[in-house]
């Protein structure tokens, strides 16, 4: 967003700056072309008087020395024509006096046709009141025409070929000042534009961040920046007022959870102490029986109880992500299970494991998220079947824990609900278990920034994928 609203600004500055600049370099182009015939129109003023006033061979003369004077100075070219087109006088030399000669010869003979047009202006008795707009490229000549006498009196005309270097090295020269202070502007303008991005993205971006952190888990996320129009100030109010408010509310039924699941512990295990010591006194028959199953119903609550407290745990946990040994942690929990799994008759493999598989997450979240793995594989899994657990790194440079079983497995449709609290396919309603299991370890998973995934296994199981940032 930044990126795009410097853009803009970009944009507009230089659109602002060309329309500034090309105007003002046109208007001087045309000043000093104006102030280039103001100049040259008052020669040719004084030397139409002087052809005006020639009697006599004297009089030819002095016109002749005036232009060729002229001429010498500025380099220009002076044609005197009369009104049939014949050359009275002429001077100078090179480009400037052919294109006076070729102005003062006749249109037939291919004469430009600004310049033959200022000569028949001229022999009309008006004078040349408009030259081409000079540019630092061109024109390199221009050619002014001057009427000797006036009205029905015109008996000539003064032809001033003036080359234009001079006039063209001043407009180049306030072109290249336009330009620099355009680019000098333009500059300052990017500067400050920049500056106010920053500060209007500023506390957008620290929004954002506090936004994503608070989605992944991190109550505690504020955001501080105290930066930016009073708008935003006024958003950051709102949202830490929000944040601080869903943060006690969800600590509040995380306390509750917690509270519950240990007060109710207490009670619990009274219970199962005083079913364990009625069994002497059963008989043998129904109600031995149906004393069992209360017991065990009485254990599978206690179990409950026990997984919320410890979900409730990982919840309001404020432990935060290090550092840690991926590929020993599976090490560890592969070795405490196999005589689990031997028991059960099952067979638990972790071969290829890496050396060393460095990771960020919660402290030992990668042990107890395997202990849930496991467990939940030894319940499930029917005998003599297999369950291997495989840890390696990732393209990404994540590393990655796969626990893979040739059990029975779950619908394709169930999948997603075995991640949920308190899920239990249908088919194993009847097996132990809280069903908390695997969302304890998506808890984790989560708040150590990584992910926790469930897929089929072919031809039929279930694999389990945990994924946990790069170190």
């Amino acid at each position: 967003m930044r990126r795009r609203l410097l853009a803009v600004l970009m944009v507009l500055m230089g659109a602002a700056a060309l329309l500034l600049c090309v105007p003002l370099a046109d208007a001087y182009a045309r000043g000093r072309t104006e102030h280039l015939l103001l100049q040259r129109r008052s020669e040719a003023v004084r030397f139409a008087d002087l052809a005006d006033r020639m009697r006599a061979p004297a009089d030819r003369a002095e016109l002749s020395a005036e232009i060729g004077r002229y001429a010498e100075l500025y380099g220009a070219g002076v044609v005197v024509v009369d009104t049939a087109g014949e050359t009275i006088a002429r001077a100078g030399s090179g480009p400037a006096s052919r294109a006076a000669a070729d102005a003062g010869a006749d249109t037939a003979a291919g004469a430009p046709s600004a310049a033959a047009d200022a000569r028949r202006r001229a022999l009309t008795g008006r004078s040349t009141d408009r030259l081409p707009t000079l540019r630092p490229w061109g024109p390199r000549t221009v050619v002014l025409a001057e009427p000797v006498g006036r009205d029905e009196r015109v008996s000539g005309a003064v032809l001033l070929a003036v080359p234009t270097d001079a006039a063209r090295r001043d407009v180049a020269v306030r072109w290249s000042l336009i330009a620099t202070g355009a680019v000098a502007a333009f500059a300052a303008a990017a500067l400050v534009a920049a500056g106010i991005a920053r500060w209007l993205m500023r506390p957008l971006l620290d929004l954002d961040r506090a936004v994503e952190r608070l989605a992944a888990g991190s109550l505690r996320a504020r955001a501080v920046s105290d930066t930016g129009p009073p708008e935003l100030r006024h958003l950051r109010q709102h949202f830490n007022a929000m944040a601080e408010a869903m943060a006690d509310s969800l600590g509040r039924q995380r306390d509750f959870v917690a509270d519950a699941s240990h007060q109710l512990r207490n009670p619990l295990a009274t219970l199962v102490l005083q079913l364990e010591n009625v069994e002497p006194h059963i008989a043998p028959g129904p109600g031995l029986a149906e004393h069992t199953r209360a017991l065990d119903e009485a254990e599978r609550l206690e179990e409950l109880l026990d997984g919320l407290l410890s979900l409730a745990r990982v919840e309001s946990g404020t432990a935060e992500p290090g550092h840690q040994d991926v590929a020993q942690a599976v090490r560890d929990r592969v070795s405490a299970w196999t005589p689990v799994f031997r028991a059960a008759g099952l067979h638990l493999t972790a071969a290829g494991l890496p050396q060393e598989l460095p990771a960020r997450a919660l402290p030992d979240a990668a042990g107890r998220i395997l202990d849930s793995l496991l467990d939940n594989a030894v319940k499930f899994v029917p005998r003599d079947g297999r369950v291997e657990v495989l840890a390696v790194r990732a393209d990404d440079g994540s590393a990655v824990v796969r626990v893979t079983d040739d059990g029975p497995g779950v619908p394709e449709d169930q999948l997603a609900l075995l991640l949920r609290r308190f899920a239990r396919s249908p088919e194993h309603q009847n097996v132990r278990g809280s069903g908390l299991g695997l969302a304890i370890a998506d808890e984790l998973a989560r708040g150590s920034g990584g992910r926790l995934e469930v897929r089929a296994n072919v031809p039929h199981g279930l694999v389990v994928e945990l994924r946990l940032p790069a170190r």
